[in-house]
């Protein structure tokens, strides 16, 4: 089932989001076959990150909680917030996504 994660930055904490980021994009490397998406929230200007979306198809909701918790991001504890949600994609996806070569 692909669980979404809904994942808000604490304030001010662009610095160690930034100086993460590199073992986070790795850590998501390890999942990408399974990923559906995934990327940062971002503020109005388009630049500011303020947390991250992802959504990655796991066994069970126990190993989509087991896999946040090793995530780098939540390891330097970056997210104020944390929301986690089954998802089931209904919609093909047009708008936000590269095309296919």
């Amino acid at each position: 089932m692909i669980f979404s994660f809904i994942l808000i930055d604490k304030p001010d904490a662009g610095e160690l989001r930034q100086r993460i980021r590199p073992e986070h994009k790795a850590y998501l490397a390890g999942v990408a076959e399974r990923m559906a998406f995934a990327g940062p929230l971002v503020a109005d200007d388009g630049q500011t990150m303020l947390g991250s979306l992802l959504a990655i198809d796991f066994p069970s909701r126990d190993a989509a909680h087991a896999w946040l918790a090793d995530e780098p991001f939540t390891r330097a504890g970056l997210y104020a917030s944390v929301t986690i949600h089954a998802f089931v994609n209904l919609w093909p996806q047009r708008a936000g996504f590269a095309p296919s070569a």
